[in-house]
């Protein structure tokens, strides 16, 4: 298809782009995530939300197919989502993406070609958070995370999905994987923060440090790399859509806490992990036993060279392997 060539194009810029500003998502998810507390999500300006939808019109622009998008009504507020499909893939068993912290649609633009390849891709906003949906009512239990999601999967794959979170996104599809196990074809968690284990001491110490109001810019990017595994470029596309939603937008959602072992005993469905080699937010080594500890029939995997931005930075591997993954669960 000609996207595919267009897509090759541009994917070592978007690919680095995306992988730059993952330690900052990082940092904020880590942040946040300590000190949010349940309410419903706004833009603190009017001003302020103009800036947001001009930066986050520019990072969807990375992706190489402009997909279809609607908004979904739901019990907690109306979701924004995004559909890629074809003929070929229209009635394929969905793939849903749920986002991490921050970085909404756009942070998957470096994965989606390979999704798409053979399964209709359904991806959003999520509620409570910077992006395009809007928080009606509080969330005020992490488990009500899957109840907005459940509404939008109601109305769009009512057969069931394949669902994939990374990072905070990880957490939300393992809770949505608990309450709905029925509706699940299978749970991939990439990166999955505050899931399995906690993240190590240094990267909190160093996430603390890229989010301290003031910080001299130089020690604030320095700290992003650090996380991120990669020089921090502040000027990407993405970058300046996570910023705009950190200055103008206020999140309210509860923090996850990690799977006990009679909530693994919900997943039931086939589960794939994976986790980074180094600097893991999701809790590296100790993440990948537990896991296996928890859901014995999962596959779980360490991958190579990676850190948390792992989606984007083995994104053709990754795709491969999910693609399989998918195959043999249906």
């Amino acid at each position: 298809m000609a996207w595919k060539t267009r897509f090759g194009k541009c994917a070592w810029r978007i690919g680095l782009a995306i992988v730059l500003v993952m330690a900052l998502l990082g940092a904020l998810q880590i942040v946040s995530l300590l000190t949010a507390r349940p309410g419903v999500g706004y833009f603190r300006s009017a001003t302020g939300r103009d800036e947001y939808v001009a930066r986050y019109e520019e990072a969807m622009r990375q992706f190489a197919v402009v997909p279809r998008s609607r908004d979904v009504e739901t019990r907690l507020g109306i979701v924004r989502v995004y559909e890629w499909s074809t003929d070929e893939t229209k009635d394929s068993v969905p793939v849903v993406l749920i986002p991490g912290r921050s970085s909404g649609v756009p942070m998957w633009a470096e994965n989606v070609e390979s999704f798409a390849g053979k399964h209709r891709v359904i991806a959003f906003d999520a509620l409570g958070d910077a992006g395009m949906s809007v928080q009606s009512a509080p969330i005020g239990r992490f488990e009500d995370q899957a109840v907005w999601i459940h509404d939008v999967l109601a109305q769009l794959a009512p057969d069931g999905a394949h669902i994939v979170g990374h990072s905070f996104g990880g957490a939300t599809a393992t809770v949505y994987a608990r309450e709905y196990p029925e509706d699940v074809r299978s749970l991939a968690v990439l990166e999955p923060v505050f899931t399995f284990s906690y993240p190590p001491l240094r990267l909190m110490s160093r996430t603390m440090v890229a989010t301290i109001p003031r910080m001299p810019r130089s020690w604030r990017e320095h700290a992003l790399g650090k996380v991120g595994g990669t020089d921090y470029d502040a000027d990407e596309p993405m970058a300046r859509m996570i910023d705009a939603g950190a200055a103008h937008y206020k999140a309210a959602l509860p923090t996850p806490h990690l799977v006990s072992k009679e909530e693994a005993e919900h997943l039931t469905m086939p589960v794939y992990a994976a986790i980074a080699s180094n600097d893991s937010l999701a809790g590296g080594a100790k993440a990948a036993e537990r896991a296996q500890e928890l859901i014995p029939q999962a596959e779980v995997e360490t991958w190579p060279n990676t850190t948390h931005s792992l989606p984007m930075q083995v994104a053709e591997s990754l795709g491969e392997k999910l693609n399989n993954f998918w195959a043999n669960s249906e």
